[in-house]
């Protein structure tokens, strides 16, 4: 069955309703943060009715979970000694997890949506993935890389993941007293060790 020109008509309409609401969204989101974003704000911005952006995402949440764009900024990592990784990435992912409350507002909304949950896991796998194989394919010839070269990058990727979500979910969504309590320092201490040996080393 051939598409009517109604229907072409009509999902063209629909394409750019969606994208009006995603960068308006994405904006508001920017400008205001998670909690003082509202969907009148943002359907005003997109100048469509509130019941738009309901009928498309459903909720605040979700449509934050469909808008999120994060670039985590990963460090290189390439010409640091072996040892030194894991307290570096660690570092780097608290510099992200405290600078940046969406980040964190994604990582709660995670907890309990499933569009979330698959964003963040996308945004990790995307962006953790290049950087740890970019480790795995350094020419320098550095014992710690070889080892890396050794188990598959998706699962390095996937282990990292679940020390810089699980941490961030228990400090900063849970507020779980032990860790929320940890100095930077203490939190790099005990999670840069970890995460060294997924990056670099062998099971």
């Amino acid at each position: 069955m051939t598409e009517t020109a109604a229907e072409t008509a009509g999902g063209r309409r629909s394409d750019r309703t969606r994208a009006a609401i995603l960068t308006a969204a994405r904006e508001r989101f920017a400008a205001d943060g998670y909690e003082r974003a509202t969907i009148r704000a943002i359907a005003a911005d997109a100048t469509i009715d509130p019941a738009m952006v309901m009928r498309y995402f459903g909720n605040k949440e979700k449509l934050f979970a469909a808008a999120a764009e994060f670039d985590l900024r990963l460090p290189d990592l390439s010409a640091l000694p072996g040892e030194e990784l894991g307290a570096a990435l660690t570092s780097h992912f608290l510099d992200r997890w405290e600078g940046d409350e969406s980040l964190k507002a994604l990582l709660r909304a995670s907890v309990t949506n499933e569009v979330a949950a698959d964003r963040m896991r996308e945004l990790l796998a995307a962006q953790l993935g290049p950087t740890i194989a970019k480790l795995s394919a350094s020419a320098d010839g550095a014992s710690s890389v070889d080892a890396a070269s050794s188990v598959d990058v998706a699962t390095r990727a996937g282990l990292v993941a679940t020390q810089a979500l699980g941490f961030a979910l228990c400090r900063y969504v849970l507020a779980l007293p032990p860790v929320a309590n940890l100095s930077r320092e203490e939190a790099v201490a005990w999670l840069g060790p970890t995460i060294t040996r997924y990056l670099i080393g062998t099971p």
